[in-house]
């Protein structure tokens, strides 16, 4: 056993100190966005469309940036106007960055370097490089190469803002060699690191010969996810596979001996060995079967929620404890509605353990709770219901037989018909605490949406924003509302995409009829 030493009484007080100011900040914080939530939600506030823009290639927005051109280039939407903050050099499509992820400091930690307080874009090329770039200037800060045996194309967030997965493409067996008799037994790969400063944790081998006929694999907080055409779907703990299938542990920038080959563990040619090979069937943790393999975890107890594997079930929700399985007291969740597209249950994000349940004419937010008298069981029951802003129409179609006699029929139209308020997008707003809902009416040839702010704890309709351009509802949208910001991004046919930005105005005397120059920012 070492010494024992005296703890630094200087690094006691600053961490004390810096708890205290990280607490009170967050009591300001609140408090600032209890001041914005109202503001937000006065009858005086508008919300103007400050900026316009199209592109050629996908438009992506994170915490107040926007990125354009495989986010080669930044554009800032928190000024009172959009700012360009960098543009990174041009480069060939084989390096293009393919995916990306914010990274923002955790208030309280202590870090090693001035540069990692700051907020950085976690950003994979087509090349198999993954940078660490500035998010406010776009300079690289750190790189990393990956492997040559594989092409890694997706980022995700296994724990969010601390580990993330690098999945790659799937593996195509070619034709010749299938022809040959040859298997392509390994599916995918996923490669696990912890952030800032980034460490390897390993990168995996999914094959089919452990799994079986597997079609997908993914990694979220920790636990292994393995999905199977039949809609099975089962989940294995990935550090119980790290601690039973690695092979040697590899640390970035460490030289590097394996398979015959020396080199630094990152760095071009060498980059990241395979380390963690499943040899044998992990331990299960628990498996489901689910039509589509639509399959989620949440709500406190820990409850799933699925749909029975049969085509004709699509739409039926079964909400289950993870514990035994049992289906909760009115677990069966099913919309009595007919519609072109189909509705949509998550848990809410709120982590308060309820569930919205999105229809075409209502949202449904549902609460879980124990049963009187009976804590080992738990119900379901409504929170509270949004519904749409419709009529009940009922068309007739008259035609006129040869004889002349007039025959009416009738019919009611769909749920989702074009012609009645319908809802498109239904988000929730952290910060603020307030529920957003896109709905959206066709009228005449053009439709027209609004974004409509709610109560969270009751459901409340608080604020009503008209979006000024048409909603096409066969075009592909998001929308974004983050604080005292919309942002409503369009793809358009043939890869056109348009991105519409609208800022809090709460100048009640201001002309609405005045238009201001919009900047342009060519990217």
């Amino acid at each position: 056993m070492g010494p024992t030493r005296k703890p630094n009484v200087c690094s006691q007080l600053s961490r004390r100190a810096l708890g205290f100011f990280a607490r009170d900040a967050g009591v300001v914080q609140r408090t600032n966005l209890g001041i914005l939530r109202m503001l937000v939600c006065q009858e005086s506030t508008k919300f103007k469309n400050v900026w316009t823009t199209h592109s050629k290639s996908p438009i992506a927005y994170e915490r107040g940036r926007i990125y354009f051109d495989n986010y080669r280039c930044c554009v800032s939407s928190v000024a009172s106007e959009p700012r360009k903050l960098y543009e990174m050099p041009k480069c060939p499509k084989s390096e293009k960055i393919e995916d990306a992820l914010l990274w923002e400091c955790p208030v309280g930690d202590i870090l090693s370097s001035p540069l990692d307080y700051k907020s950085s874009l976690i950003a994979l090329t087509a090349h198999n490089w993954l940078l660490r770039i500035s998010a406010t200037t776009g300079k690289i800060l750190e790189k990393i190469y990956l492997a040559s045996y594989c092409k890694f194309r997706y980022l995700s967030w296994d724990t969010p803002q601390e580990v993330i997965t690098i999945k790659s493409a799937q593996n195509k067996c070619s034709v010749l060699a299938r022809q040959a008799g040859i298997q392509q037994t390994v599916l995918l790969y996923l490669a696990v690191f912890r952030v800032l400063p980034f460490s390897l944790v390993g990168i995996v081998e999914i094959n089919k010969r452990i799994f079986g006929n597997i079609t997908d694999a993914t990694l979220s907080h920790g636990i292994l996810i393995v999905m199977y055409s039949s809609g099975l779907v089962r989940l294995y703990s990935f550090q119980a596979i790290t601690e039973q299938f690695m092979q040697q542990k590899l640390d970035l920038g460490c030289a590097c001996r394996w398979g015959g080959t020396a080199g630094t563990v990152g760095e071009a040619p060498f980059g990241i060995p395979c380390n963690i090979k499943i040899t044998d069937s992990p331990p299960l943790l628990f498996e489901v079967s689910s039509l589509e393999n639509a399959f989620q975890i949440g709500g406190h107890p820990w409850h799933y929620i699925i749909t029975p594997n049969k085509k004709k079930q699509k739409g039926v929700f079964h909400i289950c404890a993870l514990k035994d399985n049992s289906l909760a007291k009115n677990g069966i969740q099913e919309m009595d509605c007919c519609s072109l597209e189909s509705d949509w249950i998550y848990f809410h994000p709120d982590a308060s353990g309820r569930i919205i349940h999105v229809g075409p004419n209502q949202i449904k937010i549902l609460k879980l709770s124990e049963i009187e008298n009976n804590s080992s069981q738990h119900q379901i029951s409504e929170d509270f219901v949004i519904l749409a802003n419709r009529e009940n129409k009922k068309e007739n179609l008259i035609t006129v037989t040869a004889s002349g006699r007039v025959v009416k029929k009738s019919f009611t139209l769909l749920d989702d018909d074009p012609e009645q308020e319908t809802f498109k997008i239904v988000d929730y707003e952290d910060e603020l605490d307030l529920l957003s809902v896109v709905a959206v009416t066709q009228i005449d040839a053009e439709g027209k949406a609004h974004l409509d702010f709610h109560c969270n704890e009751y459901g409340t309709l608080l604020k009503s924003i008209p979006l000024v351009e048409s909603w096409d509802v066969t075009y592909s949208h998001e929308v974004y509302f983050d604080r005292d910001l919309v942002l409503h991004i369009e793809q358009k046919p043939n890869r056109v995409f348009s991105c519409y930005v609208y800022q809090m105005v709460c100048d009640p005397g201001e002309e609405e009829g005045e238009e201001e120059e919009i900047p342009n920012i060519n990217c």
